[in-house]
């Protein structure tokens, strides 16, 4: 099935929403621990609402992947070149969906005269933005590089 990385919609809140709150539960345990306490700030501003002020953000960019007519993926990045979030449905990963994402953030970041992009990587991450060029220090969760 064939993927495609495109401009989120307001249309899109709910299901992207889902995608990305499944994620988080899902996927990072190696940074919430499966700990309550640690996972509900992480998902506090990851609504509907939360969702709609990130779209309507002049300074960012938030894109969608979709299979099938299904977001499986959705990713954040400011004009300032930073990569804000990337996430994936869990039933969609390593189905190269994080990585359209992600080369879909760099090229409208190119497109805005980025040089280099910077993230705060999660350790759940950490390894997939190492395998794309992204590169830090030991101990810490910034990573970049140049475009």
């Amino acid at each position: 099935m064939t993927l495609r990385v495109r401009q989120a919609l307001a249309s899109d809140a709910t299901e992207a929403v889902g995608v990305l709150r499944r994620s988080i539960v899902e996927l990072c345990a190696a940074d919430h621990g499966d700990d309550p306490a640690e996972i509900e700030p992480w998902l506090a501003n990851k609504t509907v609402v939360g969702f709609e002020a990130w779209l309507a953000r002049e300074d960012a960019v938030v894109l969608v992947a979709e299979r099938a007519g299904r977001v499986v993926g959705l990713g954040m990045a400011s004009f300032a070149g930073e990569i804000l979030l990337t996430y994936v449905d869990p039933a969609a990963r390593f189905g190269g969906v994080s990585t359209a994402i992600l080369s879909a953030l760099e090229d409208r970041l190119r497109a805005k005269g980025v040089a280099r992009c910077r993230l705060e990587a999660t350790r759940t991450a950490r390894r997939f933005y190492a395998a794309r060029g992204y590169r830090g220090e030991t101990g810490s969760d910034l990573m970049t590089k140049p475009l």
